[in-house]
C-alpha cells in the first residue's frame, strides 16, 4: 500500500511539474522532450502527456498529432490512435509520415483493405516513398498478392538497391511469383590426380508452386568413373507461417556408386529479427550403409549483401567430421540477380562430389573456393554460371586439385 501511495504521489508530482512548465516550454521543446521519453526511456505514458500539452499550444502541428497517433499505436490504444489519424484524414493532411503511421497501424491490426487504401493514397502524393513502398509490399504479401508485391519491390529496389528489408521480402516471395519453372543444368568436373576421367552431370527439373509451398521434381544423369548413372529426386519447401518453413527432400538411384541408392533430408528454416535467418536439419545418404550428417546455418541480409555460414557435422565411430562453408552474395538487381563467393573446408552432401562420402577420404582435409554469377533476362529467363576449385587430400599426405564448372538455365511461367 505504501508503494502504491508513493507511486501515485510521484505521478501527481510529475504531472504538476509538467503543467507548471507548460507555459515555460514551447511546443517544439515539449515535442523534443516527449521524443526523448519515448525513444530513450521507453516511457510512453509520460511522452503522451507531454505531446498532448504541446498540442494544446499548437493544435494544427501535424507532426505532433502523427507522433501522438504512433504513441497510442505502440501502447495498443488502437481506438485512440485511429481517432487521431481519422481527424488528420478529415483535415486532408498529405504528409508522408502520416500515411506511413496510419497505414502501419492498420497493417499491424490486420485491417488490410483500409491499410491498402491509405498507403495507395499516400503513394499518389509520394510515389518514391521507400516507407510507403515497403509497407505496400508487406500488405500485398499478407493478402497473398505476390505478383503485385513483387512489382512493388522492384520499384523499391530500383530506387534503393541497398534496402535491406526490401531484399529480405523479395527473396521470401521470389518462388511465389511464378507457378511453374523448368530448369536445365550441366556440371563438369576435372581432377588432376585423384581420378583419370572427368565427371559430367546433367539435370532436368520442374518446379510447381502450390498453396502449401513449392514442389520440385528432378532427374539427374551422371557420367562418373567412366560409367553412367541416373537419379530421381523430389524436394518440397512447405510454408508453416510467416516465420518458419521446411525443406524436405528424397532421392533414389539404381546406380549405386554413381549416386547413393537413397538420400533423404529435412531442415527447418526461420526468418529471424534484424534480417537474420537460421536453419537446422539433417541429410542422409545410403550407399551400402547409412551416412548421417547434421547441418546448421545462419544468414544475414545487409543492404545489397547476404552473408551465410553453414556447417555439416558427420559423426562416425571415432570422431565427428566437420565441413564449413561461408557464402557472400551481392545482389545487383532483383532476387535472382547476384554475384556470389564461397570459401570453405570439407565436403558437403549438396555437392556433386557427395558420392565421395562413401569413401574414407571425407575425413581428410579439403579446401574449396568458388564463385557464381546469376542473372535474369526479361524476368522469366534465369541464367547461372559457377566455378569452384578444390584442393583435396584424397590419401594421407597426398593432395590433388579439382575444378568444377556449372551452367544452369530456368524458364519461369
Amino acid at each position: 500500500m505504501k508503494f502504491i501511495i508513493f507511486t501515485f504521489l510521484i505521478s501527481v508530482s510529475f504531472c504538476a511539474n509538467c503543467f507548471s512548465q507548460q507555459n515555460t516550454y514551447s511546443s517544439d521543446e515539449l515535442f523534443s522532450q516527449a521524443r526523448g521519453l519515448a525513444f530513450d526511456q521507453k516511457d510512453y505514458q509520460k511522452a503522451i502527456l507531454l505531446t498532448k500539452m504541446a498540442l494544446s499550444q499548437s493544435p494544427d502541428y501535424t507532426d505532433l498529432s502523427v507522433f501522438l497517433g504512433r504513441l497510442y499505436t505502440w501502447t495498443d490504444k488502437i481506438d485512440s490512435a485511429q481517432f487521431v489519424f481519422e481527424n488528420l484524414q478529415k483535415k486532408g493532411i498529405a504528409d508522408e509520415d502520416y500515411f506511413i503511421a496510419y497505414g502501419s497501424l492498420l497493417y499491424w491490426n490486420d485491417i488490410t483493405a483500409k491499410a491498402n487504401e491509405i498507403v495507395g493514397e499516400g503513394l499518389v502524393h509520394h510515389p518514391q516513398s521507400e516507407g510507403l513502398l515497403i509497407l505496400k509490399a508487406k500488405i500485398e504479401y499478407v493478402k497473398k498478392d505476390y505478383l503485385s508485391a513483387n512489382k512493388t519491390l522492384v520499384t523499391l529496389i530500383n530506387l534503393n538497391p541497398g534496402h535491406t528489408e526490401g531484399r529480405v521480402l523479395s527473396n521470401k516471395i521470389k518462388d511465389y511469383v511464378a507457378k511453374n519453372a523448368i530448369g536445365l543444368s550441366y556440371s563438369f568436373t576435372h581432377f588432376d590426380k585423384q581420378f583419370a576421367d572427368n565427371w559430367h552431370i546433367a539435370s532436368l527439373s520442374y518446379k510447381r508452386m502450390t498453396s502449401l509451398g513449392s514442389l520440385i521434381f528432378r532427374t539427374n544423369f551422371a557420367n562418373k568413373f567412366a560409367s553412367n548413372g541416373l537419379q530421381f529426386e523430389m524436394e518440397a519447401y512447405p510454408r508453416i507461417n510467416d516465420i518458419f518453413y521446411l525443406y524436405v527432400g528424397a532421392g533414389y538411384s539404381e546406380d549405386v556408386g554413381i549416386f547413393p541408392k537413397y538420400r533423404t533430408g529435412a531442415s527447418l528454416y526461420a526468418n529471424l529479427p534484424q534480417s537474420f535467418e537460421g536453419e537446422v536439419g539433417f541429410r542422409q545418404l545410403y550407399f551400402s550403409s547409412n551416412i548421417w550428417m547434421y547441418t546448421a546455418s545462419i544468414g544475414k541480409y545487409y543492404k545489397n549483401f547476404w552473408f551465410n555460414l553453414r556447417t555439416y557435422l558427420t559423426p562416425n565411430q571415432e570422431a565427428v567430421s566437420h565441413s564449413y562453408t561461408g557464402t557472400l552474395r551481392y545482389y545487383t538487381k532483383g532476387a535472382n540477380d547476384y554475384i556470389g563467393f564461397q570459401l570453405g573446408t570439407g565436403i558437403s552432401p549438396e555437392e556433386n562430389r557427395n558420392n565421395l562420402l562413401v569413401l574414407d577420404e571425407y575425413k581428410l582435409k579439403t579446401f574449396k573456393v568458388g564463385g557464381d554469377y546469376n542473372f535474369s533476362i526479361g524476368r522469366t529467363n534465369l541464367f547461372g554460371i559457377s566455378m569452384t576449385y578444390f584442393n583435396q587430400e584424397y590419401r594421407l599426405d597426398e593432395k590433388g586439385n579439382q575444378f568444377d564448372i556449372s551452367l544452369s538455365y530456368s524458364k519461369i511461367f
